[in-house]
């Protein structure tokens, strides 16, 4: 069952998402302006790269590791990650 669809913003509207929840489950699709973030999870998140690149320092790593359009990446539930976005860059999260 579809529900409403919910914006939201962060970091001075420098990072905006689209919630939505359908029968695969709740995920978001956002934006990321040209900046430096830092997120925390409360719920496993597989984040994928739609358009741009983004440069993440995943948790209990020592490395950055840049991925790109139609590359993703898992952050576990409880963690926090590290964000460099050297041009704007759209993402989809699905949240499990």
């Amino acid at each position: 069952m579809s529900k409403g669809l919910t914006v939201n913003s962060y970091f001075e509207d420098q990072v905006k998402s689209i919630a939505l929840e359908n029968q695969e489950g709740v995920s978001t699709v956002g934006v990321m302006m040209v900046g430096d973030y830092e997120f925390a999870t409360s719920k496993k998140e597989y984040m994928t790269v739609v358009s741009g690149e983004l440069t993440v320092k995943l948790p209990r790593e020592n490395d950055w590791k840049t991925f790109s359009k139609g590359e993703s990446f898992i952050v576990e539930a409880n963690q926090a990650f590290s964000v460099q976005v050297k041009q704007t860059t759209a993402y989809l999260c699905r949240y499990e």
